[in-house]
């Protein structure tokens, strides 16, 4: 899918690991790098599920973005083993690691995630989440400590989420660009497509809007997407179905008289709106699956 005739005669590519424990800011790094939302961000843990591909290009360089799940050692569901073997797949497929820890803390999770580095690929550390940080002078120490548990390419502490420090984290990885013609046109951000990321889209609602257990006994699946009209003013009509794996969890999903779920379907298509360029019908619906998350059957049905 290469353009290499916009591309500069000299050009760098390469594929970007991007991994770290649950919350650690993945997707929002991946989305401030990129300058948009393809993947869904949320305050509670484990909101990617699945590797989303996201391309940056500038200049000469491109940048091919593999945002992976929290690497999980809690929980030991079908769901989570499949998702920390997508962390594993990652690291060995990519040309540089980018690994995010919090700057304030150094967890269990973090060193799980030490152990399953490459030896013999370049590392980048980011230090994520300093705009957080109360005492600056604590920053210093934890990038002391964090240099001594392996020889990291380099070390990086940013603010994902106010954009600080991005320049020196991409200068950084374009040193370890193989030199390589273009895998994406210069304009294209992701390789997924729109229905996936209408799927996306609402799944973040029900993370951000719902409390701590609904979000993760819930699947969304677009069972149909159909566009109307030209493409900068099309039309798209979606239908999503959203799995949950009790009666109770529905109706905590519905709310009374339907608002909670109308509440999250008109916050989705209002972004799904912005992002296509154009008007969005969505009808969603709730169905009960009993023990989804547990079933390799069921994970493999639901595209997982």
């Amino acid at each position: 899918m290469s353009d290499s005739a916009s591309a500069p005669e000299a050009t760098r590519c390469g594929f970007m690991a991007l991994v770290g424990r649950p919350s650690v800011g993945k997707s929002t790094l991946l989305n401030r790098l990129l300058g948009t939302r393809i993947s869904i961000t949320s305050a509670k843990p484990q909101t990617t599920r699945q590797r989303i591909t996201g391309v940056l290009t500038e200049g000469a360089d491109q940048f091919i973005f593999v945002d992976t799940p929290g690497f999980q050692t809690k929980y030991r569901s079908a769901l989570n083993i499949r998702m920390n073997q997508a962390v594993r797949d990652a690291l060995a497929e990519v040309d540089v690691v980018v690994a995010l820890f919090d700057a304030a803390r150094h967890t269990d999770a973090d060193e799980a995630l030490l152990s399953l580095l490459p030896p013999g690929k370049p590392v980048i550390a980011v230090l994520n989440k300093i705009d957080l940080l109360a005492d600056k002078t604590a920053l210093l120490p934890r990038l002391d400590a964090l240099s001594k548990r392996r020889p990291f390419a380099a070390l990086i502490p940013l603010s994902a989420e106010k954009g600080v420090q991005l320049d020196a984290l991409k200068a950084e990885m374009a040193k370890h660009l193989p030199m390589a013609p273009w895998l994406y046109p210069p304009d294209e951000l992701t390789d997924r497509d729109e229905r996936f990321l209408a799927a996306e889209f609402l799944r973040e609602k029900i993370f951000r809007l719902l409390g701590d257990e609904i979000p993760y006994s819930t699947h969304v699946v677009v069972e149909t997407f159909e566009q109307e009209g030209e493409q900068d003013r099309a039309r798209r009509r979606i239908q999503a179905r959203v799995y949950v794996e009790r009666d109770s969890q529905r109706a905590i999903l519905l709310g009374h008289q339907g608002q909670t779920m109308k509440r999250i379907a008109t916050e989705a298509r209002q972004e799904m709106e912005r992002l296509f360029g154009g008007s969005v019908y969505l009808v969603v619906l709730v169905q009960v699956k009993p023990g989804w998350r547990g079933d390799a059957r069921s994970l493999q049905r639901l595209g997982l």
